[in-house]
């Protein structure tokens, strides 16, 4: 008796840039059941990092922006005239979304359509928000077989995007909070929705990297108190309020220094201009400095005395808190979305009033005049990352999501 096909699964990643989705993408498909199931990895962009996954398993580079929507839509918002004329702005933004259709959405749609219907693929996997990942959607329902939709973020509940949100046949949420959110806002039933949080592969966190390499690189002494913002250069991960608490504390801590630690996306290269002006603009060039995108960050994590995620929007469930927490580090992060369910307060982590500066930067000064508190939220946070965040917990749920889509009709 011949051994059963595995079911062929098409992973399809159009987020913004090599961030926390595609990292925790790769930990899912690296461990795989591969007697059950096989993976082709779809990125909608190309780099280094992503190249590396043709090294782990079927990897595709189909480009999805030939047409760059968003810098075209920021210089139309600068045109005053435009702005000012209900019927023109309207009709740029409508020119704008059919220009996105025609140059980006229908190329990467047959694309797709092509790499899987000769994949023979049996499913597919979207891994982020239904309105960025409609071709992807749209792909499944073509060659009728079952979309799962990965939900990383909050909902605005827009009627484009409850017909997004129409489209999968199940979804994953990263939170119970995202959860909430998609049952409150759109109206998914309960039943079309696992919470299932993000796994890290802990047992290889090297937990006992030397953190004075990093420093070493960044030419940060040993005596200097470190804080670190980790995560993509993007607007709404809260790097300028990360400056704004820089500015509080530079007089308060001796020997300050402030870190941001991230790659930009493409779209993001104004955002990163903003930032270093203000640097400069504001004397705070001694205390704060950009590392740009770093590969090992286990050196850098315990190369930091305190590791801050300082969304402003609520994020769902970002990947350096769970990191920061399996690494046993002093964490702190806003009190609203997945950073307020994952840390809880002076136990495993402190929280600060999302968007406060002032509450940001008085929770990094407790654990500089208390560094007893920071080993001791370090040691608990490890403890609770290991019972929630197993990469194998992850990928047995995932794939228990899998064969229930997959299973003959009458057996779901």
């Amino acid at each position: 008796m011949s051994a059963p096909v595995p079911k062929r699964i098409v992973f399809v990643e159009n987020g913004i840039g090599y961030g926390g989705a595609i990292i925790c993408l790769r930990h899912l498909v690296r461990n795989l059941d591969t007697t059950e199931f096989s993976a082709m990895v779809v990125t909608g962009r190309d780099g280094p990092s992503y190249r590396e996954i043709a090294d782990e398993t079927l990897w595709r580079h189909i480009q999805d922006r030939r047409f760059d929507i968003v810098g075209w839509r920021q210089r139309i918002s600068d045109i005053e005239a435009i702005q000012n004329h209900p019927v023109l702005r309207v009709l740029c933004n409508q020119l704008l979304a059919r220009a996105d259709d025609i140059a980006n959405f229908l190329p990467f749609f047959l694309a797709l359509l092509s790499q899987a219907w000769r994949f023979k693929a049996d499913l597919i996997h979207a891994n982020n928000e239904p309105l960025c990942n409609r071709a992807a959607l749209l792909v499944a329902k073509a060659l009728n077989i079952p979309a799962v939709c990965h939900v990383r973020g909050d909902q605005q509940g827009s009627r484009s995007m409850r017909w997004a949100y129409s489209l999968p046949d199940h979804f994953v949420s990263v939170s119970h909070w995202v959860a909430a959110s998609m049952r409150d806002k759109l109206k998914i039933p309960a039943e079309k929705i696992s919470v299932i949080y993000d796994g890290i592969a802990l047992d290889q966190l090297d937990t006992h990297a030397d953190g004075a390499i990093f420093r070493h690189q960044y030419g940060i002494q040993s005596d200097q108190f470190v804080v670190g913002l980790i995560g993509l250069l993007i607007p709404w991960k809260g790097q300028h309020l990360f400056l704004d608490a820089a500015k509080r504390l530079q007089s308060r801590i001796p020997n300050l220094k402030m870190l941001i630690v991230g790659g930009t996306p493409d779209d993001c290269k104004g955002y990163e201009a903003d930032l270093v002006s203000r640097v400069a603009d504001e004397g705070l060039n001694a205390t704060v400095s950009f590392t740009g995108h770093i590969n090992k960050m286990e050196t850098v994590y315990n190369g930091l005395d305190v590791i801050v995620s300082a969304s402003t929007s609520p994020e769902p469930l970002g990947t350096v808190v769970i990191e920061a927490l399996a690494m046993g580090r002093p964490l702190i992060g806003p009190a609203h979305g997945g950073a307020a369910e994952m840390i809880e307060h002076e136990k495993t982590g402190l929280l600060f009033r999302p968007g406060d500066a002032e509450s940001l930067a008085e929770q990094i000064y407790r654990v500089y005049s208390d560094r007893q508190l920071g080993i001791r939220l370090g040691e608990q946070a490890r403890t609770s990352a290991l019972q929630r965040f197993s990469i194998r917990s992850h990928v047995t749920q995932v794939e228990t999501v899998y064969r229930r889509l997959l299973a003959p009709r009458k057996q779901r």
